[in-house]
């Protein structure tokens, strides 16, 4: 296995090349996780877990894959860790709020998720759109992120999730008819 110089130089520690990879690869991962998480301070941090992740594991990459397809990997992976200990929360409050100690768990509903990228006069219909999104299975809602948010070929969104070009295709079909059935109440109602 032949590692690029820019691995080699990551494995040797090299503190330029790697400020040099954050500045690359930074906006990239932040869109990912915040299209994922739709919460800034969580994409923030996620970010932040990804470089981490990339130093502290650059030692084991094994070069099967290029090295921005292993940090959308890492990506994928940390928001997903992610929205599954918020779950967990959740599920909490929820056991809590059923017990009366409301008191002891803070259980708000969260304001609308909206992307710094979206322009004032579609902010309202890209809340509704980030919302029906979050409602997807987490494949689903992967694979669509990585595509209409990201801009990846499906090709990537295969290598970066481990499955087949067929299974990206299938996965952004079912995405696309729950997404039609999420928001057909709100364009019935709100675009006549």
């Amino acid at each position: 296995m032949v590692l690029s110089p820019v691995i080699k130089k990551l494995r040797e520690g090299d503190e330029q090349t790697f400020r040099e990879l954050v500045e690359q690869f930074r906006e990239r991962v932040f869109n990912t996780a915040l299209g994922m998480l739709q919460h800034q301070q969580n994409a923030e941090d996620v970010t932040q877990e990804v470089f981490l992740e990339v130093f502290r594991s650059v030692a084991r990459f094994r070069g099967d894959c290029s090295l921005s397809t292993w940090i959308y990997r890492i990506t994928v992976q940390k928001s997903l860790e992610h929205i599954r200990s918020g779950q967990r929360k959740k599920r909490s409050g929820f056991i809590f709020s059923i017990f009366g100690m409301e008191d002891q768990v803070n259980i708000a509903t969260e304001a609308p998720f909206y992307h710094p990228g979206i322009q004032l006069e579609n902010r309202e219909r890209a809340a509704i759109l980030f919302s029906a999104i979050a409602k997807l299975p987490v494949n689903q809602r992967t694979a669509f992120v990585l595509h209409k948010v990201d801009g990846l070929s499906q090709t990537e969104i295969a290598e970066i999730m481990k499955v087949t070009i067929s299974s990206v295709e299938s996965l952004m079909v079912r995405a696309k008819q729950r997404l039609r059935e999420l928001l057909a109440y709100y364009y019935e109602k709100n675009e006549k």
